[in-house]
């Protein structure tokens, strides 16, 4: 099975996203899954997770009603508020949603290295570690020493780092990103997404070996075991198509992996990370 481990949706009327805003406005209208059905038929992707892009519970409620009428979705990577004292009665009520299969933490525009040492968020990520629920880690490159912090206070939360930690690969940035990259995969339930590159390039002119040194460096450090593909569709959309996302990763990986790896890196790992194996669209055949 071909998974798209990383992509959105959203419907603007809904009224809780801070972003996109009219400034952008490739990205300023709805996009459902019907915008999402051809290019996913081209490339052989049956399943998508769609990974929130608001900080409400409500637009998670939302990505999860449309897992009810769209056999696309495998999943929803949803929000909660860690620092509320009713964290864990949420989490319950999210959990009766079978899509219902991870939560992201988005660091990218706050001061992570304060936020990840304070203790109700501790408290809560140290219950998800206990569980062995996923956790998806948004953050830019200079978050890297907060994300080790964090590890040494949780080291067996199962976590990815979504868009291999958003190096600036315009500047084709590799110390201390490469570095940092190294460390964090030394824990074993650590993956890594390969997405969300191409908006950290030089969007109007680049070429696809900008990408080759992040791409082989994370699965130097992961392995191909721990690497996951996503398109960040629509985001991506700013710099790339959604053919395009497929192809830069397509056209650095080694020519060398067998048809088994190529499935790990497209499909396999996503379903082992989330735990897809006995969720509900599995069993049911959906």
């Amino acid at each position: 099975m071909r998974i798209d481990a990383h992509q959105h949706y959203w419907q603007l009327s809904r009224g809780d996203y801070g972003w996109p805003t009219p400034e952008v406005p490739l990205l300023y209208r709805d996009f459902m899954p019907d915008d999402l059905t051809e290019s996913l038929l081209r490339h052989g992707i049956t399943k998508t997770i769609v990974v929130q892009a608001a900080a409400t519970v409500e637009e998670t409620e939302f990505l999860l009603s449309l897992c009810e009428t769209h056999d696309s979705i495998a999943g929803v990577v949803g929000w909660l508020d860690l620092e509320q004292d009713n964290f864990a009665e949420t989490f319950e009520l999210l959990r009766k949603y079978p899509h219902f299969i991870g939560l992201r933490l988005m660091l990218q525009s706050i001061d992570a290295d304060e936020y990840l040492q304070r203790p109700h968020v501790i408290h809560h990520l140290k219950w998800l570690e206990t569980m062995g629920f996923p956790v998806d880690l948004l953050i830019h490159a200079a978050q890297f020493p907060a994300v080790l912090k964090l590890l040494k206070l949780v080291p067996n939360l199962h976590a990815v780092i979504d868009h291999i930690g958003k190096p600036q690969i315009s500047q084709q940035e590799s110390s201390p990103w490469q570095e940092w990259v190294t460390e964090v995969a030394q824990y074993s339930q650590m993956y890594c997404k390969l997405s969300g590159m191409v908006t950290e390039a030089n969007m109007a002119t680049w070429v696809e070996s900008d990408f080759n040194f992040y791409i082989k460096h994370v699965i130097h450090a992961f392995g191909l075991n721990r690497v996951i593909f996503g398109s960040d569709w629509p985001v991506c959309l700013l710099a790339a198509s959604y053919d395009q996302t497929v192809s830069i990763l397509l056209n650095n990986l080694s020519e060398a992996l067998t048809e088994r790896e190529l499935d790990d890196v497209f499909g396999n790992n996503a379903i082992r990370f989330y735990q897809l194996e006995t969720s509900h669209f599995i069993e049911t055949g959906v």
